[in-house]
């Protein structure tokens, strides 16, 4: 009788690492029901909470960053990560792992190096046009190297997309566009903007939108404005943010309601935003967080020259902006026809299963190998 897969996923900390891995988990399961998936990450990240959610088997390690400056915490490193490395061991052990795959972060580290000594191959996954130091490390020995975007500059890549949720990866924006406007409370045939700055909100497009709203509005535009949780965006009179054809929300449960409302988006250029926008067919206005290695600046530019999004800097971003650059693209259907086509043709649906194929077979590889 043939063991089932033993598959280990390591990564977390923020959204941008928890959502493909669980995308690749939930698409392994898929093709084998009987997969045997851990997922290796802190007690400090998100997906302490999204992991148990999801249904998978989460394992703890201790959060061992690498200092980047003489002080406490580079003192405290040289234990944490011991401890970081027992951990791992024994989570391979316990495991059994025929393959272990990784999505960046300093959980990531250890987790690849202990694989590579066990001779476990190592599957690595970057989300960010710009590769971050686990992954350029855990790269140079791995099995198979899938990225979102190209150029990252790590060994054996080959650009596979970013794996997603299901409900965004089958999107059909025109057949689900009547309900999702009905659900926000929006009119049917009104051209509409959707503005997002992800769970957090970002000042910077909220003040650009509150001073172009007024001509917006007066050009028949309606605004869908997801604020961020807790979050709420006021007028000078200091109460929330009100004109004609404007509907805020701080959170949307599930963004492909919110993609299939809208138009044209204004948002961040977060990998996984850029790779969901461009998948579903939504033109987009990419407006890169300012601050990081630049990775948000890099990860827009092939959305932008394949013709499927705009770009602009944050510092550049204001009220004049807007009504100048978006209020008359909202207003030229022809133009947004040509860019929704656009992000189509350079998105990825199925980087998931793409993924969860390259991961089974880095598995059967190491299978075939020992039976040989």
């Amino acid at each position: 009788m043939t063991s089932p897969l033993r598959v280990v996923l390591a990564g977390g900390g923020t959204a941008g690492h928890v959502s493909p891995l669980l995308a690749m988990a939930d698409a392994i399961r898929a093709e084998h029901p009987d997969a045997e998936i851990t997922v290796v990450g802190t007690a400090e990240g998100l997906e302490a909470r999204l992991v148990p959610a999801a249904g998978y088997t989460l394992r703890t390690i201790e959060r061992a960053p690498l200092p980047r400056r003489p002080d406490a915490a580079a003192l405290r490193f040289p234990s944490r990560y011991l401890r970081s490395l027992r951990q791992v061991r024994e989570i391979l052990t316990d495991t059994g792992a025929d393959v272990v795959v990784g999505v960046g972060g300093y959980v990531c580290t250890p987790v690849y190096r202990l694989a590579r000594k066990a001779g476990i191959p190592v599957v690595v996954h970057e989300a960010n046009a710009r590769a971050g130091l686990a992954n350029r490390v855990g790269a140079k020995h791995a099995a198979v190297v899938g990225t979102a975007f190209d150029g990252t500059g790590l060994p054996g890549a080959r650009r596979v997309g970013m794996p997603m949720r299901a409900g965004i990866a089958r999107l059909d924006r025109a057949a689900a566009r009547a309900a999702a406007r009905e659900a926000f409370g929006l009119e049917q045939d009104a051209p509409t903007l959707l503005v997002t700055g992800g769970s957090l909100g970002a000042l910077s497009l909220n003040r650009a939108l509150t001073g172009a709203l007024p001509a917006l509005s007066a050009a028949g535009v309606q605004v869908l404005h997801v604020t961020g949780a807790g979050k709420t965006v006021t007028g000078e009179d200091g109460e929330a943010l009100s004109a004609p054809g404007y509907h805020q929300v701080e959170y949307v449960d599930g963004m492909e309601s919110a993609y299939a409302a809208a138009d044209l988006v204004l948002c961040r250029s977060g990998a996984g935003t850029v790779c969901e926008v461009a998948a579903v067919g939504l033109p987009s206005v990419l407006v890169p967080l300012p601050i990081g290695n630049g990775e948000q600046r890099l990860n827009a530019e092939g959305l932008v020259e394949a013709g499927g999004a705009l770009t602009v800097a944050d510092a550049e971003l204001s009220p004049a902006w807007l009504e100048e650059h978006v209020l008359p693209l909202l207003t030229d259907a022809a133009a947004l026809q040509g860019m929704s086509a656009a992000a189509a043709g350079y998105g990825v649906r199925d980087a998931a299963e793409v993924m969860a194929g390259l991961i089974v077979d880095a598995a059967g590889r190491r299978a075939g190998e020992e039976t040989a």
